[in-house]
């Protein structure tokens, strides 16, 4: 099987780097994580180097001066001599109507890569309408042993999501997830299922074939689509159900397990506003969540309405999609950076225009250099430091270290200090000792 004819080379590379192609345990290279990803793509985009051009010239000579102490170059290079492997799971995929969206493709949900930045996942596989991905929704979440007046309350709630043309986002697990997604889906509702494990399985369930065939569901899956259920996944997955929505629900939470941690998580990242379900249930969380910072639902069911608990989403999402301090992340997405034009809003845009001529260049062999260096004039003149030292500027408000300073950019520990060290000669940060940390000057 040619994958060409399914993937341009950019998702061919970023797949062979990124994912697994059979059961974990029987492969010898271990595919990077998607911190180990965007560290790889951020150096890459500073050679001016794409992901394909690995498929397409000497990985080698490529990769000199690349080193990364959890990423060698050998292991890049047995990552991408996987092709067979590849070609075999793709075919066996496509049969059973998966596919496969990357980091760099249009249809990548842009809600996604704003709220994780380079955490977001490099491989999104799925099934059924991709162009579901970015719709509005609210994250509807809870326990799989919910009693049933929850998952009453959880059927209408799908019902009235689906009447108000509000898609579902859940995780397709036994309990309220399903029952969500069900409601929704039975009323001609939108429903946005992240999967945890058995994507291959759920994409010829019998449960979601009616939502898959009209074009009203949308199953998504950041793990090999093969994978069996694994304690890990279906904690990691949390964060994308709230990251895909835009307001979230919890209907009932345990003491412990996935739906309070990822309820925490994102109460403490701040991603999306969190109701909660009054209950009678004495052992349920409900209420700690609400003294950590969530919203207890008033409304009674019948008067409730959806779109109220995403009133104050629209500002949300005109703010997320204005501004970003990780200027280093991959994306296509050119509407993101519109509004407000401000200073960083056209540097932003620039790294936008870069990812565009890479992402053309990948997918139009035909296209010639001259007709690239006639589309694309505003590529050359793009300083990484510059749009660094605009980042710093919001990083390093209130005094900062270096590890800080790394998780928030992606950033080479040597390239960050090369960076540090020339912004401080600039007069951009001081350096504050005991512990070493930095801070913007500020203006006389």
């Amino acid at each position: 099987m040619n994958v060409s004819n399914l993937l341009s080379k950019t998702a061919q590379a970023t797949l062979l780097l990124t994912s697994y192609f059979s059961k974990a345990t029987s492969e010898t290279a271990k595919p990077l994580s998607n911190a180990e990803w965007g560290r790889f793509a951020l150096w890459l985009k500073e050679k001016a180097v794409t992901p394909a051009d690995l498929l397409d010239s000497d990985p080698q000579t490529l990769l000199n001066g690349w080193y990364d102490s959890r990423i060698s170059t050998d292991r890049i290079i047995e990552l991408m001599n996987r092709g067979h492997s590849l070609a075999l799971a793709m075919e066996k995929w496509q049969r059973a109507g998966l596919w496969v969206v990357t980091r760099s493709d249009p249809e990548y949900p842009w809600r996604l890569k704003h709220r994780l930045k380079t955490d977001s996942p490099p491989v999104l596989f799925g099934c059924g309408n991709k162009a579901l991905l970015n719709r509005r929704g609210l994250a509807v979440i809870g326990s799989r042993n919910a009693n049933a007046s929850d998952l009453a309350f959880t059927d209408h709630i799908g019902v009235k999501a689906a009447d108000e043309n509000i898609a579902v986002v859940s995780g397709a697990a036994r309990g309220v997830d399903e029952t969500a997604m069900l409601g929704a889906m039975r009323q001609g509702g939108v429903v946005i299922g992240i999967l945890a494990d058995s994507l291959l399985k759920a994409a010829t369930s019998a449960k979601w074939r009616k939502g898959l065939m009209n074009d009203h569901v949308v199953l998504i899956s950041p793990f090999y689509p093969e994978a069996s259920f694994y304690a890990g996944n279906a904690m990691a997955r949390n964060k994308y159900i709230y990251c895909l929505s835009d307001s979230a629900l919890v209907i009932h939470s345990g003491r412990k397990g996935g739906t309070i941690s990822g309820a925490e998580e994102n109460l403490k990242k701040g991603w999306v506003p969190l109701w909660i379900k009054q209950t009678t249930d004495k052992d349920s969380a409900n209420a700690d969540l609400v003294i950590k910072g969530g919203h207890w639902l008033d409304a009674e069911s019948n008067s409730l309405t959806i779109s109220q608990l995403l009133e104050n989403s629209g500002s949300l999402t005109t703010q997320l999609k204005a501004e970003s301090l990780d200027l280093f992340s991959i994306s296509t997405q050119p509407e993101l950076f519109i509004e407000p034009k401000t200073e960083s809003a056209v540097e932003i845009s620039k790294i936008e225009q870069v990812d565009l001529v890479i992402e053309e260049q990948a997918n139009n062999p035909t296209l010639t250099e001259k007709s690239v260096e006639i589309e694309a004039p505003t590529v050359n003149p793009i300083d990484f430091y510059q749009l660094f030292t605009t980042a710093l500027r919001q990083l390093a408000k209130s005094p900062t270290t270096i590890d800080e300073l790394m998780k928030c950019t992606g950033l080479h520990k040597s390239q960050l200090n090369d960076w540090l060290k020339r912004a401080e000669e600039d007069g951009v940060v001081n350096k504050l000792n005991r512990p070493i940390r930095f801070q913007v000057q500020e203006k006389q």
